[in-house]
């Protein structure tokens, strides 16, 4: 029952069937979305680790598309602010908020309704606890990601699998970080130039 009752919710966010897609990311367009991810440790000691964490999104589309064949796309720079970021280590669990000022994504130049990407960013994080536990309470964040946006008549759906490393760059010893896999789910949309 609740898997047919999430389809109906899904395609009722979709708009399946929609009438048309939107643009999608054009130069000089912007990108607006909310997401949330999460996922596991995946290295030694700190594979125990989870992380839970929602953001926002503001990115500017700079380029027109550029390159040929499968790997033609469009450069995108964007910024996340993150307020809501869990770490749950074996011992505490960490509140913590983040911003990421730099994220660059390539989007592949499609003409359909779904465009996959790539994308590389990294920023700063802010816990209440140390984290990884016994280290620092300020860490950096750096990401590599792989993704897909669903585009709809008026918003997207963006789905993406995301390795993350967490560390405090040698702010404190030890320093044995956190590596992630996240899966992401966004909900956005991209505005054109006008």
């Amino acid at each position: 029952m609740s898997r047919v009752f999430t389809a109906l919710v899904f395609a009722a966010f979709l708009n399946v069937p929609a009438v048309r897609a939107q643009a999608g990311p054009v130069e000089g367009g912007h990108e607006l979305q909310v997401w949330t991810g999460g996922g596991h440790g995946i290295n030694g000691t700190q594979s125990g680790d989870s992380v839970w964490n929602v953001g926002f999104r503001y990115g500017l589309i700079l380029t027109a598309p550029h390159g040929t064949g499968f790997l033609r796309g469009r450069l995108e720079y964007a910024v996340d602010a993150v307020p809501v970021f869990l770490i749950v280590q074996k011992t505490e669990t960490a509140y913590g908020v983040g911003i990421n000022p730099f994220a660059f994504k390539w989007a592949l130049d499609t003409h359909g309704s779904v465009v996959p990407y790539l994308e590389l960013g990294g920023g700063t994080l802010f816990t209440t606890t140390k984290v990884p536990e016994r280290t620092s309470r300020i860490n950096f964040t750096t990401s590599a990601a792989i993704g897909l946006h669903f585009l709809r008549s008026k918003r997207n759906l963006t789905t993406e699998v995301r390795f993350m490393h967490i560390s405090n760059a040698g702010l404190a010893t030890p320093n044995p970080g956190i590596n992630t896999i996240q899966f992401r789910l966004g909900f956005g949309l991209f505005s054109q130039k006008e």
